[in-house]
């Protein structure tokens, strides 16, 4: 094409990496392995509340495609635009699935909604003769590779660069790192790949109000299925012939940096490979955001010291949460009103409290109506625990070679009694406590399943999930036959 011009050097990059490189740590794909099962657990977990559901399935009720995607735990048979919507807005529902924190956070595992929505539907439509892509049936292998290497742009973008604090959402990364992913499973060249890469940052930005008082809403739990979607479309657009935006980041005046970066370029700590995945966070033990996951561990500690002094959360005063700034920027909301399950899943206090009164904190306990939302002790104890910034915290935190999320809880006594500080630096799920985790990711996932499916179906999922290598060689399409259902249940 006459007057080629040159993408910007950061979309070339992204465009070879996914190309050229060759994934060969067994660390990731081993990690990918528990990222791809936790994350369809996730999903399949999500379909039992009634605010997901309803954003499920076709656009026009009772449209079957040909050959289309399986959306897990349902009957649905869709286009692959809205399958990666479906799985996308599933597994980020309800927030418990993995994680990465840097300069700007987010879900790497999100971008699954379009790698499982595109592979599904290249698989079955290849297999019944038809040629998309390279004509290739994949396997359950490619999938974990594409889940590596989006994790790894999604992850390095957010390294050293902050989109929250322009006020842009972190689905950005999400549907940057599916379109690069997805347009070379769909056989396109290094340069289409570039086209559908520029065209993810063209598009427009979701802002993330949604997340913050006083507009918390249910949006923040289909943001990351809304990213997917528009990524496999634009895919799509690009695969027809439609050419990229090769100076999108930095064109003066109408380019990203100007217009929606303050005019900064991206910074980079390190080039792509496969660290992020090999780092990434596990969200084991609580469906909770994740700069509180330590704070709720320490605070089943503290249960158990009541315990031992034959007291309760009821005989608390106060509570002081020694954190890490991003904790503060983003969940500490001591004072302002929680008006819905999605304020209450974003407030470090309100999990806290539950935890200190229940000595639980279950996905369920976040609704309208609940017995922890109705709770007047718990809302006593959200509005007297107060969070504190511990500089060495943040620098823990944001510690390449750390990365670890601290709280520490000191709890004062109505009869003046303070508390041995509770601390942990490190939440389980954490790479410094990856093997403790591995069995607690399992369990999990076995328990997500268990309200779908038979107990023996749910034996055979496990046991597939744990056998590397007949799940790696497993096609796409028979695996995800596995968890079709005849009709809704909830």
């Amino acid at each position: 094409m006459a007057g080629v011009r040159e993408f910007d050097p950061e979309i070339k990059d992204m465009a070879s990496y996914i190309h050229n490189y060759k994934v060969d740590s067994d660390l990731a794909y081993e990690t990918a392995r528990y990222v791809f099962l936790d994350t369809i657990g996730c999903g399949l977990e999500a379909l039992r509340f009634k605010e997901c559901t309803k954003l499920l399935g076709p656009i026009v009720e009772g449209t079957i495609v040909p050959h289309g995607t399986r959306v897990p735990g349902t009957p649905y048979v869709l286009d692959p635009v809205n399958g990666a919507f479906n799985i996308g807005a599933m597994i980020r529902w309800l927030d418990y699935n993995d994680c990465w924190l840097a300069a700007e956070w987010g879900h790497p595992s999100d971008n699954l909604g379009g790698i499982l929505a595109v592979a599904d539907w290249i698989s079955r439509t290849n297999r019944a003769g038809g040629h998309v892509g390279n004509g290739t049936i994949l396997k359950i292998k490619d999938v974990l590779e594409a889940m590596i290497k989006a994790h790894e742009i999604q992850g390095c973008l957010a390294l050293e660069n902050s989109y929250n604090k322009v006020g842009l959402d972190h689905v950005v990364l999400v549907k940057v790192a599916t379109a690069a992913v997805v347009s070379k499973m769909l056989g396109l060249p290094e340069r289409q790949t570039a086209d559908a890469i520029s065209q993810a940052w063209v598009d427009g930005q979701s802002l993330r109000t949604y997340r913050h008082s006083p507009n918390t809403m249910s949006r923040k739990s289909w943001a990351a299925g809304d990213a997917c979607q528009r990524a496999v479309n634009l895919v799509l657009k690009v695969q027809r012939g439609e050419h990229g935006v090769p100076t999108v980041l930095s064109a003066p005046v109408w380019g990203f940096y100007d217009v929606a970066f303050k005019g900064k370029k991206f910074e980079f700590q390190r080039p792509y490979g496969s660290y992020v995945m090999e780092n990434v966070l596990f969200k084991v033990s609580y469906p909770a955001e994740f700069h509180s996951q330590t704070a709720i561990e320490a605070a089943k500690k503290i249960n158990a010291q009541l315990a031992e002094r034959d007291q309760s959360a009821e005989d608390i005063k106060s509570i002081t949460c020694r954190t890490h700034e991003a904790c503060i920027r983003i969940i500490d909301k001591q004072h302002k009103p929680m008006d819905n399950f999605a304020d209450r899943d974003h407030c470090i206090q309100y999990m806290v409290a539950t935890m200190l009164v229940f000595n639980r904190l279950h996905a369920t306990d976040y609704t309208d109506g609940s017995e922890a939302a109705t709770s007047p002790l718990v809302e006593h104890l959200r509005r007297n625990i107060s969070c504190v910034e511990d500089p060495d915290f943040t620098r823990a935190y944001h510690d390449p070679n750390m990365r670890t999320i601290p709280n520490a809880l000191t709890v004062t006594l109505k009869d003046g009694t303070v508390l041995e500080e509770s601390v942990v630096e490190a939440p389980l799920g954490h790479k410094l406590r990856r093997e403790e985790a591995k069995p607690e990711i399992l369990e999990k996932f076995e328990r997500h399943l268990g309200p779908h499916f038979a107990s023996e179906k749910v034996r055979e999922l496990v046991q597939l999930g744990k056998d590397k290598e007949r799940l790696e060689s497993m096609s796409v399409d028979e695996y995800m036959d596995m968890y079709v259902k005849d009709k809704m249940e909830w």
